[in-house]
C-alpha cells in the first residue's frame, strides 16, 4: 500500500507543479466557474465544444495541490472525448469521490465540468 501512496502523492505533486491545460483556452464556447467554500478553492473551467466533441480544455484558478491536480487529469482526460462520455467520467468520478469528506477539493473541477457542459451559466460549489 505505500507504494501506492507514494505513486499517487507522485502524481498530485507533478500536476500540482506542472499543470496540464492551465491557461485561459480564448477558442471557448463554455465556460464555468466553480468555488469551494470549506477551503477557498476558485476555478475557471473552458471548454471548445465541437458537434458533441470536447475538442480543447483549460482552467486557470487557485487552490489546494489536489484541486489543482484533479483539475489538470481532468481536462487531460476529457479532451477529444464526446460530451456524453465525460459527463460519464463525471458520474464515475464523482462517484469514487463523494465517500471521503477529503476529497471535495478533487471533486470541484468535476462539477464545474458538468455545469460547463450543461451551459448553467453560473458559479457552482462542491456544497
Amino acid at each position: 500500500m505505500t507504494e501506492l501512496r507514494d505513486l499517487y502523492q507522485q502524481v498530485i505533486l507533478d500536476h500540482n507543479r506542472k499543470p496540464r491545460n492551465f491557461r485561459v483556452l480564448e477558442s471557448a464556447n463554455r465556460t464555468a466557474e466553480g468555488y469551494n467554500p470549506l477551503c477557498g478553492d476558485q476555478m475557471k473551467l473552458y471548454l471548445d465544444v465541437e458537434d458533441g466533441v470536447i475538442k480543447d480544455a483549460a482552467f486557470q484558478g487557485k487552490g489546494c495541490a489536489i484541486s489543482k491536480a484533479s483539475a489538470s487529469l481532468m481536462t487531460a482526460a476529457v479532451i477529444g472525448k464526446p460530451v456524453d462520455e465525460a459527463e460519464a467520467l463525471f458520474r464515475r468520478i464523482h462517484a469514487m469521490l463523494t465517500g471521503d469528506v477529503t476529497a471535495k477539493g478533487a471533486t470541484l473541477p468535476w462539477h464545474t465540468l458538468r455545469a460547463a457542459l450543461s451551459g448553467a451559466g453560473e458559479a457552482v460549489t462542491t456544497e
